[in-house]
């Protein structure tokens, strides 16, 4: 499983963001330019990568990166201060022998023409900031924890700045009926409930497990709306589910 497209797609989502596609290629500088053109022609507004940024040979995102966009690669002078500060604390601590920015530090500190470093508040390489036009391509490092922590720090109040949606999500855990059955119930919630999306996750193997939990979720321009209208489709969802003879066990709200 891809815990970082996982965890990024659900901070997003909750931001009021949509995520469109999600897709995973190689350590290669041809197959990671590809995927960055391809995504550029389908006109994303955002474009987040993770992993790829560190000081061994097989860290080539910043190289695919600054093919795609024809840019060539420089020593970004925050970025070196930054890896510079990460090898000088390093090294006091008794963690490394010593601080010298090999090239392999350094390559941590070359980025694509143009692009701004983040501070990486947990590890050692930087996360990188590309405006291309009016997209902005944002890189991550790949270590969950430097990740998320680049994330929130530099591209939450980024992305809150932009996205005036608000995100509500309420589920219940239902028992007693088949996804089968739950199918068309459903497919008249969502006629009826037309901002909403829900979705079915059977808590178990094959369709005879009728343990299922019920997801909806709703964005709107104020935070009430978009409660109001997970309720309203719940209400309905569950008034047709007791009525088929199904059990609703429990409720929960994000």
């Amino acid at each position: 499983m891809n815990t970082n497209a996982h965890w990024l797609a659900k901070v997003i989502t909750e931001l009021g963001g949509f995520v469109k596609r999600c897709t995973v290629v190689r350590d290669n500088v041809d197959d990671i330019s590809s995927a960055i053109e391809e995504s550029m022609e389908r006109g994303t507004n955002w474009l987040i990568i993770s992993g790829g940024l560190g000081p061994t040979y097989d860290d080539k995102t910043l190289q695919g990166v600054a093919k795609a966009l024809n840019r060539e690669l420089v020593v970004d002078a925050y970025a070196l201060k930054i890896v510079e500060k990460k090898y000088e604390s390093m090294a006091h601590h008794g963690m490394i022998k010593t601080a010298d920015l090999t090239p392999a530090r350094l390559k941590m500190a070359k980025l694509p023409k143009g692009s701004k470093a983040l501070p990486n508040p947990i590890g050692t390489a930087p996360g990188v900031m590309i405006d291309e036009g009016d997209r902005k391509i944002v890189c991550l490092p790949g270590v969950p924890r430097e990740m998320e922590g680049i994330f929130k720090e530099s591209i939450v109040p980024m992305i809150k700045n932009v996205i005036k949606n608000f995100y509500h999500e309420e589920s219940i855990h239902t028992t007693g009926i088949v996804e089968s059955d739950l199918a068309p119930l459903i497919d008249k919630a969502l006629a009826n409930n037309p901002f909403v999306y829900i979705k079915s996750h059977p808590k178990g193997h094959g369709e005879g497990i009728s343990k299922i939990e019920i997801q909806v979720t709703a964005m709107a321009k104020e935070p009430s709306i978009a409660k109001k209208r997970v309720k309203d489709a719940l209400k309905q969802l569950k008034f047709m589910i007791i009525e088929h003879g199904g059990i609703i066990e429990k409720e929960s709200m994000k």
